[in-house]
């Protein structure tokens, strides 16, 4: 049994429906973009699985604007398609066979004109127009450099293949590039926003909620169905050889474009624990110098994470680790992809124990995670926190957070300590003493900054005694502070 994976029934809250949550800043550019009184375009991309449909739909809703999906077919049938669900808003449109695209945008900005629609028009997938159609990014450059003089539509162009967003739009040589009034990357949400989507209100659960699912709105939403059951969750959609996201790792990057499945091999080098890239190489018996395109295309994918030492210059240091991004991946790399062949005989009892083997780790990486992410936002800890990271040096002492205040007279040095159970005085305290033993971090001007020592724990029992210039964060300040 998974001592972590806990049920804490009498504070959790399942509302019977999943909720839009957070995506307010992006809400507020999108909105800003409707209401302008002349053409606009927007540029919306991100890995999938995070929402950026359900962000652009809820867009359309708020302002009668057509939302439409590109589908992998001949620029024919994808142009038929379009007119068919823009007759919706202008009837009569799909009465005619369009010869190009030039002629279906034309035509939209004359119905847009003469009855006053400002869109917004969004083409989802739009990566999947360009292998039929390689003219068309030039097409819409022109169609709205006129709709920024003549007209009044807004379109918004999106896409999970990021490879192909980047050089149809986002690339300085692209024609698009520049006419964009917003370029949105859309990322994983924060995980204090678990507490509004799943209704979780114990922080224990929350840090276990995010272990499994990380900040991906897609995987919130499948497992909203097994309410607080998240152990039978993670078995039914993840580990049974029948679940959903069983092969999730494959699909996603199949549906690249290109196809991603190459970078696969680094993917399972570092899911088994090599993270320099000497590691990565000599796991995959190659030499450094090969794998350094894949891994900079797995960063761009938003699929690995590179990090540097604090305080360590990221072009510059040569200390470099490479980590998998979110919670989801790891868990994936570690429990599915070597035990695949278990997985397919094994029990239902058998398979949560290959979870629970891995469970105590990936709780730790993600509490340390969200640790870090909450120290800019988090109150009353003796300061203002930049943003803060993991250090490492040599045989010296590991921090798993360290920050220095924005005024720089302060450095923060945090322990993160990911226990099931709440801490008392007696764990406190051991912790304390493993702190202030352990050698300060070699920064500049570090001997002259004031320290402030954090324990960073799920829960505590109330009423710790810390010596001047400790604190203890607990889970509920920690995902406060990311909601």
């Amino acid at each position: 049994m998974l001592s972590c994976i806990m049920l804490y029934s009498i504070i959790i809250e399942w509302s019977t429906a999943v909720v839009f949550v957070d995506r307010r800043e992006e809400m507020k550019r999108l909105d800003r973009a409707a209401e302008r009184r002349e053409g606009a375009l927007v540029v919306l991309w991100g890995r999938r699985r995070l929402g950026k449909t359900r962000l652009l739909t809820e867009w359309c809703r708020k302002y009668r604007g057509t939302y439409w999906v590109a589908e992998e077919s001949a620029p024919a049938i994808q142009r038929r398609y379009l007119s068919v669900e823009l007759a919706r808003v202008f009837p009569g449109f799909s009465d005619v066979d369009y010869p190009d695209w030039n002629a279906l945008f034309e035509r939209l900005a004359r119905e847009a004109g003469r009855v006053e629609w400002p869109g917004p028009l969004v083409i989802d997938e739009f990566p999947y127009l360009i292998p039929g159609s390689p003219e068309l990014p030039s097409v819409l450059q022109r169609w709205m450099d006129r709709e920024r003089r003549e007209g009044s539509v807004v379109l918004a162009l999106s896409g999970s293949s990021q490879r192909m967003m980047q050089g149809s739009i986002l690339n300085a040589g692209a024609p698009l590039y520049g006419r964009a009034v917003e370029v949105l990357r859309i990322n994983p949400l924060r995980a204090g926003y678990i507490s509004d989507a799943a209704g979780l209100r114990d922080a224990r659960a929350m840090l276990d909620y995010y272990t499994c699912w990380g900040g991906v709105p897609r995987y919130w939403e499948l497992s909203h169905s097994f309410g607080a059951d998240l152990k039978t969750a993670v078995d039914d959609l993840v580990l049974s050889p029948l679940g959903v996201l069983h092969d999730e790792v494959g699909r996603l990057l199949r549906q690249e474009m290109p196809s991603a499945v190459p970078l696969r091999p680094v993917l399972d080098a570092i899911g088994l624990g090599a993270h320099k890239s000497s590691e990565i190489a000599g796991r995959l018996q190659t030499t450094a110098t090969s794998i350094a395109r894949p891994l900079r295309q797995l960063q761009e994918l938003g699929y690995v994470r590179r990090d540097v030492p604090f305080g360590e210059s990221e072009k510059r240091s040569k200390k470099s680790v490479y980590e998998l991004a979110d919670p989801f991946l790891r868990l994936w790399f570690q429990v599915v992809a070597p035990h695949r062949g278990a997985l397919r005989s094994a029990s239902g009892a058998g398979r949560r124990k290959l979870l629970e083997s891995a469970w105590s780790g990936l709780r730790a990486r993600a509490w340390e995670e969200v640790c870090r992410e909450a120290v800019p936002l988090l109150e009353r800890v003796e300061g203002d926190w930049g943003v803060s990271g993991r250090y490492w040096r040599g045989n010296a002492g590991e921090w798993d957070v360290v920050s220095t205040s924005r005024d720089g007279s302060a450095l923060l040095l945090g322990e993160c300590k990911a226990a099931g159970r709440r801490i008392d005085q007696k764990a406190a305290d051991k912790i304390v003493r493993g702190l202030m033993s352990k050698e300060p971090p070699a920064l500049p001007g570090a001997e002259h900054m004031r320290k402030v020592y954090v324990i960073f724990v799920p829960a505590v029992e109330p009423s710790l005694t810390l010596p001047p210039g400790v604190h203890v964060v607990d889970g509920g300040q920690v995902f406060a502070a990311l909601s």
